[in-house]
């Protein structure tokens, strides 16, 4: 693709702070097909690092951080979009159910999101290299939620 070609996902406009505009300028920045499959690796490795390190802050009269976390998170999704709202619910449910279950198998969960972590963020930074643009969230933190959004969409080809 083109660095002027219009996203698959959506459609040329301003950051205006809807979630369309969102995605096409976090697009911007992650043209190279390279990149594009780094991102299609390490933003789920990121996303999933965050619920399992939060997984193991346990609260009282809920089960733990990444559950309330989790739950701000899609009030964020689903004032921006219901379909993203609705994607996002399904991943963040996936990430969920994974640290359950990894640490009912009595995984490290804290240690490995770590290492993961680290690991796919300095993948992340290559990627941007071989792009030759900086990351989204340095102009707006606001797409450190949009990342992994673009990712699902990008990579199962859906459209807002």
């Amino acid at each position: 693709m083109k660095p002027t070609e219009e996203s698959p996902v959506m459609s040329s406009a301003n950051h205006n702070g809807s979630m369309k505009s969102l995605m096409t300028e976090y697009h911007k920045s992650h043209i190279n097909r390279t990149n594009q499959i780094i991102h299609y690796i390490c933003v789920p490795i990121i996303f999933w690092s965050i619920t399992a390190a939060l997984w193991v802050v346990k609260l009282p009269h809920v089960m733990n951080l990444a559950m309330v976390i989790s739950v701000l998170l899609m009030l964020y999704y689903i004032i921006k979009s219901v379909k993203v709202f609705a994607t996002m619910l399904v991943f963040t449910t996936a990430c969920l159910a994974l640290n359950y279950w990894l640490e009912n198998q009595g995984v490290p969960l804290l240690s490995v999101a770590i290492v993961l972590f680290v690991l796919a963020w300095i993948g992340q930074f290559i990627g941007h290299h071989i792009e030759g643009k900086r990351p989204s969230f340095f102009k707006d933190l606001q797409f450190l939620l949009i990342g992994p959004a673009w990712v699902v969409f990008k990579f199962f080809k859906l459209k807002l």
